[in-house]
């Protein structure tokens, strides 16, 4: 059974930066691909960023040039670096693990962003 636990997340101020931590255990997983999702208040749950067993990464136009997802498979974990946050980036992040056709989420993290 997977389980995911993200870290990391809080209040800033619109320009600082914050770095969102995802622990995971159960699995094998340097096999699955990692996701960074967010939902903002009274929005649908958006994929934020991806990034595959080899490495390869996506983003969401809306955080491109911004965002950075990582992974260290030697420490079961994925990372968000998210600098330059504006308030429209306020929203509760969750992190995914998918592989063999199944996805997990983990229990999200807040992340609000003042103005």
């Amino acid at each position: 059974q997977v389980q995911l636990v993200e870290s990391g997340g809080g209040l800033v101020q619109a320009g600082e930066s914050l770095r969102l931590s995802c622990i995971a255990a159960g699995t094998i997983f340097s096999t699955g691909v990692m996701e960074w999702y967010r939902q903002g208040p009274g929005k649908q749950r958006e994929l934020v960023a991806r990034i595959t067993s080899g490495g390869s990464v996506n983003y969401a136009d809306s955080v491109k040039g911004r965002f950075t997802i990582s992974r260290d498979n030697a420490k079961n974990t994925v990372y968000l670096q998210m600098n330059s946050l504006k308030p429209e980036d306020t929203a509760v992040h969750y992190c995914s693990y998918y592989n063999l056709g199944r996805r997990t989420w983990g229990q999200g993290t807040q992340v609000t962003v003042s103005s």
